[in-house]
């Protein structure tokens, strides 16, 4: 069968499995969270969201024995530096311990696990069947796409998702993989869960006089975004920086139970506290909470959510950096939620003295397709999604322009999304421009020229004169007796007395020796030696390791040979 159309049967399989994959995933959340729900009463968020965690710290430590945090930035990773490989216990290893992470209450979503196993399921299909680079790319996006609309029941937002977040130049042949697979994978979920919207809610009519206020809700996402963004990357650095993965884990489910103690909106994904506020209902935590009384004042109402809306940042990061296995996702979207929740009631109580009010439920729809759009710097991702999982097309004018407008206020201060700024400023990131893309692909280790011949620093003119009458090159590498590389010498610059037999016992080759201006080392990314090249102007430049010992030379000849061929691959439909 040619490779075109087993990528086609293979997506269909594969977008089968991230189905099943998806509704597993769901189950077995569900199924921890009803046997935890059952042990006690307000105390267990203090105990077992702590519980969850040190399941999933050990369950990774001493059986996965990989780190499998963050899986959106993972499957990135694997696109750019692994040949879109991913290891095979990725196909259940982030299912098994997000599901005990969430279901135990930790306040992270299921959403970047589901999309790391279903991409983990894309690649090993592709992988076991020897398929090309190209087409294991895609089938890995197969797998990602599946994975978002089985667990949404959102076959269109699991294509964009992949095209804005995840992969590059993709063709309007590789199109139809994608959608196979994200339609077999929703078919599954609806088989298997039901034809309910995993949102449902109850909306108020569209009405055009309330478009500036969506447009304001736009700007406060865009900033809630960029606090969501800048907290939680800086708040996992320092917390990182603890060596003791036991302390660390203390300290985090001590912070954590707290927080959930106090705000119940955070425990696990905190769906279940968006309904009511997506069906026009007035929010109650009578008897859960110290702070339950201020929902009885309506001024106070705000603030409460304003309170859960910060600390589900903190909450997150705690679950993740306290050896969690969850994403950021299902925040992003329940943090929208509250994000439009808190402003809607604001601008209501603002304008309580005049007949007009905006619909609060409308608001809360909006607000998780602008953080979205701020957050993962996907509007189009979020425009569908949103709109697909609550059925709330009706309202897409004020889903277009929140998302474009948080989108573009962010942008002003992050130039990159809550899950590529690591690696971007690694420059591991490839990005959606196929120059940079290519470049990004290509590895200096595997274009290094090794056919120069190094010659001693204290060599004798007639020794440089052996090796120059072996050699097929006119660039000679000059190291000393521990192989760290001193300079170079020309064929040219020795030209004129080569041939004179009287100083070859006189002269040596530090008499004829040039400095490098610029090395290149064996790990460094492409983007920094093309950098180097055109600052030097040389043709080709020297590879050394970490101890600058001699490996070879790169040539910019060899990079454009490589470049031009990685460009075909990419490019071909």
């Amino acid at each position: 069968m040619p490779e075109r159309n087993r990528l086609l049967l293979l997506s269909v399989i594969t977008g089968l499995s991230c189905g099943l994959a998806a509704v597993l995933l769901t189950s077995l959340i569900g199924l921890i969270h009803g046997a935890v729900t059952g042990l006690g009463g307000g105390w267990r968020a203090l105990v077992f969201p702590g519980v969850g965690m040190l399941l999933a710290m050990l369950t990774v430590k001493y059986i996965v024995r990989d780190n499998i945090g963050h899986g959106v930035t993972r499957v990135l990773l694997a696109v750019s530096k692994n040949e879109s490989r991913i290891r095979p216990h990725n196909m259940w290893s982030s299912l098994l311990t997000s599901a005990l992470t969430i279901g135990f209450g930790g306040s992270v979503g299921a959403e970047a696990p589901i999309v790391y196993t279903g991409a983990a399921i894309g690649s090993n299909f592709a992988r076991y069947l020897r398929l090309s680079y190209r087409s294991m790319t895609v089938l890995l996006g197969c797998g990602a796409a599946g994975a978002i609309a089985g667990i949404f029941k959102a076959p269109l937002a699991g294509v964009l998702f992949t095209l804005e977040i995840l992969l590059f130049n993709i063709s309007m042949t590789s199109m139809m993989p994608m959608l196979l697979s994200t339609v077999s994978a929703a078919t599954v979920s609806y088989l298997l869960l039901g034809s309910s919207l995993p949102f449902e809610c109850t909306l108020s009519p569209f009405r055009m006089i309330n478009m500036p206020f969506y447009a304001i809700l736009g700007v406060f996402c865009g900033f809630v975004s960029l606090y969501f963004t800048r907290t939680t990357l800086w708040l996992e650095d320092r917390l990182s920086s603890m060596r003791n993965p036991y302390l660390r884990w203390i300290l985090c489910a001590m912070g954590l139970g707290l927080l959930i103690f106090i705000f119940p909106p955070l425990y696990g994904e905190g769906y279940d506290a968006l309904s009511p506020l997506l069906n026009g209902a007035e929010p109650s935590y009578d008897g859960q909470t110290i702070l339950g009384g201020m929902l009885h004042n309506k001024a106070l109402v705000p603030v409460f959510f304003l309170l859960v809306l910060v600390f589900k940042v903190l909450a997150m990061t705690f679950t993740n950096a306290g050896g969690g296995v969850g994403g950021t996702f299902g925040p992003t979207l329940f943090t929208g939620a509250i994000a439009g929740f808190v402003l809607a009631r604001t601008i209501n109580l603002v304008l309580a003295d005049t007949s007009f009010t905006v619909p609060e439920q409308n608001f809360v729809l909006v607000g998780m397709a602008g953080l979205m759009a701020g957050v993962m710097q996907a509007p189009m991702t979020a425009i569908f999604l949103i709109a697909e999982i609550t059925g709330g097309y009706d309202l897409f004018l004020p889903l277009i322009l929140t998302a474009t407008i948080s989108f573009g206020t962010i942008r002003i201060f992050e130039k990159y999304s809550i899950y590529t700024k690591r690696i971007a400023m690694r420059g591991e990131l490839l990005t959606h421009d196929s120059d940079r893309a290519v470049l990004t692909l290509l590895r200096t280790s595997q274009l290094i020229e090794k056919d120069f011949s190094p010659i001693q620093i204290d060599d004798t003119l007639g020794r440089f004169a052996e090796v120059i009458s072996e050699s097929v090159r006119d660039t000679f590498p000059v190291i000393d007796t521990s192989g760290r590389l001193q300079g170079y010498v020309s064929l040219e610059d020795v030209r004129k007395d080569m041939f004179r037999s009287e100083l070859y016992s006189k002269r040596h080759v530090f008499n004829y020796m040039h400095s490098f201006y610029e090395y290149v080392y064996e790990d460094e990314n492409m983007e920094s030696v093309m950098n180097k090249f055109e600052k030097t102007g040389a043709w080709n430049l020297p590879v050394v390791d970490s101890g600058r010992r001699y490996i070879g030379f790169v040539s910019k000849s060899k990079i454009f040979s490589a470049y031009r061929e990685e460009l075909k691959q990419l490019s071909q439909d």
